[in-house]
């Protein structure tokens, strides 16, 4: 007998700054449309979270929304690790609550849909043990997905993944759609490793296999931007949502729902911003400024750091440097730095630990990004118009570079390259004043963008489909 129940959504992200910041974002548009929303973070994430944003006074305003939290066991930052701790200490009270506690049939508000992040596997095994449909959320580019993830057993079946060659401009034939694109170089890290029993190697079949089993999948892109790509992962994964760019599409959807004249404040930053950059920007001429960011879980040694430093001072560029505490391997000692260096950047630079980066790229004086190109600041970066220096680090970023600079011609990838150099021309590339390539396919694609999120885009119309679906599945339970 089917039994109707109030629409219920969990959003359940992996604990670090990128992936929470799409899931709050996602969330906070399924509220909007009157759907209740549970959001569970795991511990770790959850308290710097709430000792740096207004995320429970935001959220306050929706009576249909509650945090709830987790235990997790972690007790750092490196990726697997984190990732290990979460499946021995949080993947078993996950089962309970989702079976038998607070989040199953016999609690007083059941789930009716579950939205864990793909890289949670056992959370869309754990949905469908408990007849609970589920929708993935994949916070890395489609362009990934679908070489790097979804892909992954055909690589290895061709042969191509482990490497045999150390010629890593070798083309990548065995994915349909990028044949003439992918270069063995551009393939997601985990790739280069010569032990198929790699941990993440094995995480990332598991989430393959755990998004073809999903009912759906959400994207934080619009169709126009992977349109080489979707065609061919509808063909594995026909119900995709693309909803991005998310923090865009979350901003015009916040406001046509907004009676109030009132601005929000709004920020998902794990990390405290600092906001005096802003008003270093206002003293700087438009498009003139290089921003340079390698994002929240990014690190470099401090030889990279140097030869980073002296390819942007040497450019003449005035830059923005977002230095994230513990984001050089060795530490950082500034005793170590040339005094010509640390002079110069007293003239031209501004060096902080953190950024309201959204605002930041939409700043007038922004002409370019250094970017470790993941990918929350490629869509950031598309949205206004900023051209890229993308010098990757790991996960979905090798793959996102090589579509920045060979794709969408929005900027230089410097990949596997760390030299003073190399960085001070492309800077110099990225930032000519004349128009460019880069500013030229920049410009169209910031309007692309906007476009998508309009009242009859492409990507508002695809999460008015999501929500209907919501409410679908929800309307009947066996």
């Amino acid at each position: 007998m089917d039994q109707t129940l109030e629409p219920h959504v969990l959003v359940f992200p992996i604990p670090f700054q990128g992936p929470v910041y799409c899931a709050l974002k996602l969330a906070e548009l399924i509220c909007l449309s009157g759907i209740h929303v549970t959001f569970l973070n795991t511990e770790h994430i959850h308290r710097p979270l709430l000792r740096h944003t207004n995320v429970v006074s935001r959220f306050n305003r929706y009576p249909n929304f509650r945090f709830q939290t987790i235990p997790d066991g972690v007790h750092g930052d490196r990726f697997m690790e984190v990732m290990a701790a979460v499946d021995v200490v949080t993947k078993p009270l996950f089962r309970d609550m989702v079976v038998s506690g607070t989040l199953s049939r016999k609690s007083e508000r059941p789930v009716t849909v579950m939205i864990p992040d793909a890289s949670f596997p056992f959370a869309v095994d754990i949905a469908i043990e408990a007849s609970i449909p589920v929708i993935c959320l994949e916070t890395v580019s489609p362009c990934c997905v679908w070489t790097s993830y979804l892909n992954l057993p055909t690589l290895i079946e061709a042969g191509d993944v482990p490497f045999k060659e150390n010629d890593l401009d070798q083309l990548i034939t065995s994915v349909q759609g990028t044949q003439h694109i992918i270069r063995k170089r551009d393939l997601a890290k985990f790739c280069r490793s010569e032990d198929l029993s790699n941990p993440v190697i094995e995480l990332i079949i598991k989430e393959a296999h755990a998004i073809s089993q999903a009912q759906g999948l959400i994207l934080n892109t619009f169709e126009k931007l992977d349109s080489i790509v979707l065609p061919h992962m509808r063909k594995l994964c026909p119900n995709i949502y693309t909803i991005g760019p998310l923090h865009t599409l979350y901003k015009a959807q916040l406001t046509a729902n907004t009676t109030s004249s009132q601005e929000f404040t709004i920020s998902n930053s794990v990390w405290k911003e600092d906001r005096t950059c802003m008003s270093w920007l206002d003293k700087n001429d438009p498009k003139t400024v290089v921003y340079v960011s390698i994002g929240s879980l990014a690190t470099m040694t401090f030889e990279q750091l140097l030869e980073i430093w002296y390819g942007v001072v040497n450019s003449g560029k005035p830059f923005l440097w977002v230095r994230r505490p513990g984001s050089i391997n060795s530490g950082y000692d500034e005793s170590h730095v040339p005094i010509e260096l640390l002079e110069r950047t007293k003239e031209i630079g501004c060096i902080v630990e953190w950024a309201p980066q959204e605002d930041v790229l939409a700043h007038p004086a922004i002409g370019g990004f250094l970017t470790h190109s993941g990918w929350n600041s490629t869509m950031e970066s598309i949205v206004e118009g900023v051209p890229m220096v993308c010098w990757p680090y790991s996960a979905d970023q090798q793959v996102n570079s090589r579509f920045v600079g060979e794709v969408w011609k929005m900027g230089v990838d410097i990949k596997d390259t760390c030299d003073r150099v190399r960085v001070e021309k492309a800077v110099r590339d990225i930032m000519d004043s004349k128009p460019n390539v880069f500013t030229q396919s920049a410009n169209t694609w910031a309007n692309l963008a906007k476009e998508s999120i309009t009242k009859n885009g492409s990507s508002s119309i695809r999460l008015g489909r999501l929500i209907d679906d919501i409410l679908a599945m929800s309307s009947t339970r066996s």
